[in-house]
């Protein structure tokens, strides 16, 4: 062990001020000079501008986006608040909860700010509805979750749940972007790992925190990664933005308090992003910081699955009303797709529902059979169906790498010989397709019609709508709860 190193041991000394004393370089007059690890400081730079960013600096486009965002939230996390997953999840956990501080959406069981953050995060993914970052990070569930549970613990006014929102979607999507793709190829669950940079910040822009001190909690934000490919179709995936929502808010509060963590979290040679990713380009974090915004280019499912599969939805569907196709008809599928559909969504005999949601192949077959895609369409009846089993037997599939992630090429071959095609450039859901505030509203109505009275249901998307015109964010947490 070098002095350095014992010295450092012996004292305790934390692994920032350790790195910074190994980087030490003699100067002429004798003392000694630290070196920052990084030239382009990273995280400090981040960090400094989640503090000092200010809402009324935020564009208006930025805003609008931030409630539609908020809106599709709360939609998913009303639609996924009865799963059995989440009745799990909350059966578990509830018994070790601390007091009754904030409220889980849809349901009547208050908990922790921690676990409500937690549990909310996991209703929001379980039905894999939520909207989608061009990382494929799905930016508000970590967010989100963390931070309107903290606003009914923390006096907080709408317009400061609006900046903080987007400051954390801005945090974890432009880390996602200095990673992607390198990071999920390797098989991490980016809405997990990079998630909670964002509730980190989010949360901790709401507690005030110094520079030093978000500096710290993204230091212990990077040191909680959580989140496997290996999940998909369980529910484990829907855990990880619950629990990145709960890690990054027990970073910002623990760096509250001056819990110290290293200050290149992510930049460092040991750091996030060198650690859980082959390629890194710490541009994409810095590039332009305050002047383009992430959410901007955020976009929302109108399909209840993986948003690779959109696309051969999006087709099927339209081949199936334009020809009046029934599943008796079909001989053959044939679907050409992005290769990210066959590392995400290959499951060729799904057993329930959750398994549904990642394969090609039931998805293409109950969007031929019923003209949709949506929660019923990805349940345990779906997947068991009889003529959706056996149509989809006959679906094929072939990797193309010339489409784009969200494009395919669909093929059916009829019983009579007919041979119907149909290419989609762009799916609906996609930055070009976007869905429109009307066509969200739709979408909210029917993930929450069977959880909140209709009366209800309007006042909570009109409390969306108008949180910044809002005293208390909390009003919206406790009019989305039973």
């Amino acid at each position: 062990m070098t002095n350095i190193h014992r010295r450092g041991f012996l004292l305790g000394v934390g692994g920032a001020t350790l790195a910074a004393a190994a980087s030490q370089q003699p100067l002429p007059d004798g003392s000694s000079k630290v070196k920052s690890q990084s030239a382009d400081d990273v995280t400090r730079r981040i960090a400094r501008y989640v503090v000092s960013a200010r809402v009324e600096n935020l564009p208006a486009a930025v805003r609008k986006e931030a409630k539609r965002t908020l809106l599709n939230w709360v939609g998913c996390t009303l639609g996924g608040s009865r799963h059995e997953t989440v009745d799990i999840a909350v059966a578990a956990l509830a018994p070790f909860s601390g007091p009754a501080q904030a409220s889980i959406l849809g349901r009547k069981e208050r908990l922790d700010v921690l676990h409500t953050a937690m549990i909310n995060g996991i209703s929001s993914h379980v039905l894999d509805f939520d909207d989608t970052h061009p990382t494929i990070i799905h930016p508000a569930g970590p967010v989100a979750s963390a931070i309107l549970a903290l606003s009914e613990h923390r006096p907080t006014s709408g317009s400061e749940f609006i900046n903080a929102l987007v400051l954390g979607i801005e945090a974890e999507c432009r880390i996602g972007n200095a990673v992607y793709p390198a990071h999920y190829d390797a098989g991490w669950h980016i809405t997990g790992t990079a998630g909670v940079f964002g509730s980190a910040a989010a949360a901790g822009k709401l507690l005030g925190l110094s520079e030093q001190q978000m500096l710290w909690a993204l230091g212990l934000a990077a040191a909680q990664p959580v989140g496997l490919q290996e999940m998909f179709g369980t529910m484990t995936k829907s855990f990880h933005p619950g629990r990145a929502a709960h890690n990054g808010l027990t970073a910002a509060l623990l760096a509250s308090r001056n819990f110290t963590s290293s200050e290149h979290s992510i930049e460092a040679k040991y750091g996030w992003a060198s650690v859980l990713s082959t390629s890194r380009d710490y541009s994409r974090i810095t590039e332009k910081l305050g002047e383009t915004y992430e959410i901007s280019v955020n976009t929302y499912k109108p399909f209840a699955c993986g948003v690779v599969m959109h696309p051969t939805i999006d087709g099927c569907i339209e081949l199936r009303n334009e020809h009046k196709l029934t599943a008796g008809q079909i001989a053959r599928v044939e679907l050409r797709v992005h290769p990210l559909v066959m590392q995400l969504t290959a499951k060729q005999s799904p057993q329930t529902g959750l398994e549904g949601k990642f394969s090609i192949y039931h998805a293409a077959s109950i969007a031929l059979i019923e003209g949709a895609g949506g929660v019923k369409q990805f349940s345990d009846r779906a997947v068991r169906d009889a003529a959706t089993i056996a149509l989809r037997e006959r679906v094929a599939t072939v990797v193309d790498s010339a489409l784009k992630e969200d494009q395919a090429r669909i093929l059916v071959t009829t019983t009579d010989g007919r041979r119907l095609e149909k290419y989609v450039e762009h799916a609906l859901g996609s930055i070009q397709r976007s869905m429109s505030d009307a066509q969200l509203e739709s979408k909210f109505t029917g993930l929450a019609e069977d959880v909140l009275p209709a009366d209800r249901i309007r006042r909570v998307m009109d409390l969306c709508r108008n949180i910044e015109s809002l005293p208390k964010a909390a009003a919206l947490a406790r009019a989305a709860a039973v």
